[in-house]
């Protein structure tokens, strides 16, 4: 498998998907790649307007997308990628929609033999075992929370040590820490923005500035930068 697994798409004042353009074009390598998009996640915007986003940023880098809802077949549009883009929004919305077009398990497919799979945000979450450590507000039953599991841990996005001045509601790491209580047998890894996990050449990295926080059942949270080895986590 190869994968680039990004906790955010935007950092604040930047352009879309400006932080993450160079990795994503390494990932991608030197040939042209023209990836498959999977707009999903989007719920108050197009998916014209959300492929043209994400088109400009890959345009730029050498690389191209074309987003799967212009194809009548969902799944051989799946089946005949070169690379899938799953971009972020709504893990609820994305998740419920994979799972009515039936790219769910297609998408595993054509990745576990070998294309690449970028995803962000929502994008990132679809790879753990299921979208149960998303942040985002379940606007719509997805027909069942299982993703793609193409990594055996859970991933949470955009992951903040504390919560904003004024509020008193809990910070990430409770939430996190209620999901192990239920689900002990479950790794979490909290994802800070600007930070990246890639799968490659059977590796698992942290790409980015900060560090991630590893959150195990009875332990307590482990901090890892990018120099330290991560493999663990697939291997478990």
């Amino acid at each position: 498998m190869k994968l680039l697994l990004i906790s955010n798409s935007t950092m604040q004042g930047e352009p879309y998907l400006d932080y993450p353009k160079t990795d994503i074009k390494n990932f991608l390598g030197l040939k042209k790649v023209h990836a498959l998009f999977i707009p999903y996640a989007a719920v108050t915007f197009s998916f014209d307007l959300y492929e043209s986003k994400v088109e400009e940023r890959f345009a730029e880098i050498g690389h191209y997308i074309t987003s799967i809802h212009h194809f009548p077949d969902p799944v051989k549009a799946v089946e005949e990628a070169d690379a899938i883009v799953v971009g972020g929004g709504n893990t609820w919305q994305l998740v419920r929609t994979m799972h009515d077009n039936g790219v769910m398990e297609a998408i595993r497919r054509k990745v576990m033999e070998g294309i690449p799979y970028i995803g962000w945000s929502a994008g990132a979450n679809v790879a753990c075992p299921t979208l149960r450590t998303t942040n985002d507000m379940p606007i719509i039953d997805p027909h069942g929370f299982n993703c793609m599991n193409l990594v055996p841990f859970q991933i949470n996005p955009h992951y903040l040590d504390f919560n904003p001045e004024g509020h008193g509601g809990e910070t990430r790491e409770q939430r996190i820490l209620e999901f192990l209580e239920v689900n002990p047998e479950i790794t979490v890894v909290g994802l800070r923005e600007g930070t990246m996990l890639k799968y490659e050449d059977n590796r698992l990295s942290l790409i980015g500035n900060h560090s991630a926080r590893i959150f195990r059942n009875g332990t307590e949270p482990l901090e890892l930068n990018s120099e330290e080895d991560f493999n663990f986590l697939i291997q478990n």
